[in-house]
């Protein structure tokens, strides 16, 4: 795989049965090269629904339906404020709408604009911030009196009508099956952003309606978009774990009465298996609850009775699926797996059956690396499993050098789907290890949890005893080991390359080693109050000293280091690899700092995308197969 595969790729997405279960709609995303931007297609395999904020009647994000018989897509709505979701009522006369408030600057632009007077330049107005939490990437910050509501919009008429009377935000709408009821999250306490635990409500689907609170105020954090039986009698729906434990969530079953005349309940057996559920769904007669699993490297489906009892494996591990959605006979996922990229999929009678094939002409033209699972002893004992990824033409018994590549969250698993970055180092001669190191999922609570206020330690034992154990195996070069990671696996290259010396090159991403630094200016407050305490905390801040270790101890590190951020970054801002960066330079150790213009904490744009993995094989082949490097730029592939 090289890098104008890459840009090859065509991402599926989304897949939705038609209400009549007879069609399947999906999203297509494609890279326009020459545009510089990703461009997204819906296929369909009478009228279909989605949003666009192409040139129209009004503005924005709006809803536009198709006829995919033929003819162009119309402007449905003309909202005014940002469009945030949507669901269609059962009988597909009125949609649920979600609509964030406007910004008034931007109306007064647009009206200035729309009038043809000439726009004078304005200075924008400062920034006023009141609120705990003020942050979040891709919003940018969050200010005071601007909410997001629920509003019914009627097909026919063409009013907007809000579901409630409320001052709350209000999100992920789901109709009754008989449409005269709606479901959905809100969080009414004092202030939300201390306490973010939403609550499901039900309220009549009609203008100014009260809602009802069905779900009970507690110790438990966050909860999903409700989902109704078919008889309108319960709602299923995922609870996750103490706020305290947020970072480690691992998200339950759970389900309640729509009335509220009883306490909800987790489902004891689901709660048992000690790994984390999502798409909960009602079966067609109502008597089952289906919903997909994450466990070890795997994540399948799986389906338990309502009324309780055994949980039954629909699909067995190895396989990664995801976004399962079914309608009266039509039940569709998606489905790769480490040498297949994900296509839109058909679960019936017990097996898979591929409906998409976006992708396969492409691979078809490809020799890909094989991967196999690791499983090993970490330095305590504790068993740790992991994927290896070798060189695409791997001669057994030949040792190459290897990438130690970590994945971020640090709530997260390396599974069996297709893995651009793992391939496309194997295409140029890499091995590649994944650790599903401590503080990932799939592995139950206690594991997840065990990094608690204690980052950079057992991640880090877990994460060498992979590279000793690679080694032992006779497939790496212990003289040309390389670490790398994005976000939380930004944050333990720094960690590692501060803990051992052996790697010869490390690229490390949307890092940060100076944790205390970033109280107050990252997204994580509440996680920085509920796990650590206040740097003020007198055993708070020995723990932010004790955690902070690779920038306290920079002279510690030998490692030539790429460091990488986006410059709009507000999850990890780039002031932690720019941090990490004057250390090293400081040092007089090789490194290099590249920072992406307007980017948030994923980076989107096409060219930066290539150029990312451009500089990660040009640093790694620098160090570890010691080819001469260009001056002041990656090699090209």
């Amino acid at each position: 795989m090289k890098l104008d595969d890459i840009a090859r790729l065509r991402e599926v997405r989304d897949p939705q049965c038609s209400p009549d279960g007879k069609s399947v709609a999906y999203v297509v995303s494609s890279t326009d090269v020459k545009e510089d931007k990703a461009n997204s297609h819906v296929w369909m395999v009478k009228y279909l629904s989605f949003t666009s904020s192409r040139p129209g009647k009004a503005k924005g994000s709006q809803i536009w339906l198709l006829d995919r018989n033929g003819g162009e897509a119309f402007q449905l709505t003309e909202l005014k404020g940002r469009l945030q979701g949507y669901e269609w009522a059962p009988d597909s006369k009125r949609i649920a709408l979600v609509v964030g408030d406007p910004d008034p600057e931007e109306e007064a632009a647009a009206a200035l604009a729309e009038s043809g007077a000439p726009a004078k330049p304005k200075p924008p107005k400062p920034i006023v911030i009141d609120r705990y939490k003020y942050k979040q990437d891709g919003q940018g910050y969050l200010l005071s009196g601007r909410h997001s509501y629920i509003y019914i919009f009627d097909i026919e008429t063409k009013k907007l009508d809000r579901l409630t009377t409320g001052k709350w935000d209000e999100a992920a709408p789901s109709w009754s099956p008989d449409g005269t009821r709606i479901a959905f999250l809100s969080n009414h306490d004092k202030d939300p952003d201390r306490d973010p635990d939403s609550q499901i409500f039900v309220a009549d689907a009609k203008a100014n309606s009260t809602e009802k609170q069905i779900t009970r105020d507690g110790s438990r954090a966050g909860r999903s978009r409700p989902e109704w039986s078919p008889d309108g009698k319960w709602i299923a729906f995922l609870e996750s774990d103490e706020k305290k434990y947020n970072a480690y969530n691992m998200d339950h079953l759970a389900i309640v009465t729509a009335d509220g005349s009883a306490a909800p309940a987790r489902i004891k057996s689901v709660e048992d298996l000690d790994r984390g559920v999502s798409s909960p769904r009602f079966t067609a007669d109502g008597k089952s609850i289906t919903f997909l699993v994450t466990d070890d490297r795997s994540v399948y489906p799986a389906r338990v009775p309502v009324a309780g009892g055994k949980v039954e494996r629909l699909l067995s591990p190895p396989i990664a699926v995801s976004s399962w959605n079914s309608a009266g006979a039509c039940s569709v996922l998606l489905s790769g797996g480490d040498t297949k990229y994900t296509e839109v999929t058909a679960f019936e009678n017990g097996a898979l059956r591929q409906l998409s094939r976006q992708n396969d002409a492409l691979f078809a033209e490809l020799a890909l690396g094989q991967t196999e699972d690791v499983n090993f002893k970490s330095k305590d004992g504790t068993e740790v499993h992991g994927l290896l990824t070798k060189p695409v033409g791997y001669v057994a018994g030949t040792k190459v050098p290897l990438l130690l590549r970590i994945h971020g969250g640090p709530n997260g698993q390396d599974q069996h789907s297709f893995s651009t970055e793992r391939q496309f180092f194997a295409a140029n001669g890499y091995a590649v290890l994944a650790v599903n190191y401590r503080g990932s999922s799939g592995r139950g609570m206690k594991f997840s949890r065990s990094i608690f206020a204690d980052w950079g330690h057992y991640e880090v034992e877990d994460l060498l005893a992979g590279v000793d154990h690679v080694i032992k195996l006779g497939v790496a070069d212990p003289e040309r080991l390389g670490v790398g990671g994005w976000s939380y696996g930004g944050i333990l290259t720094d960690y590692l390359i501060a803990s051992d010396t052996r790697f010869k090159a490390g690229t490390s991403g949307a890092g940060t080693a100076f944790t205390v630094a970033f109280y107050g200016t990252d997204q994580y407050i509440i996680q920085y109050d509920y796990e650590i305490g206040p740097p003020w905390n007198p055993k708070a801040w020995e723990t932010y000293q004790k955690i902070s270790y690779p920038f306290l101890h920079a002279d510690r590190i030998k490692t030539p280091t790429l460091f990488l951020g986006g410059e709009r970054d507000f999850n990890v801002p780039v002031q932690g690899s720019q941090q990490m960066y004057q250390a090293l330079r400081s040092l007089g150790i090789d490194t290099q700092l590249i920072i992406y213009p307007n980017e948030n904490h994923g980076i989107m744009r096409p060219s930066y995308v290539r150029d990312r993995y451009e500089r990660y094989l040009g640093w790694y082949d620098k160090y570890l197969k010691k080819a001469p490097p260009a001056p002041n730029a990656p090699a090209q592939r």
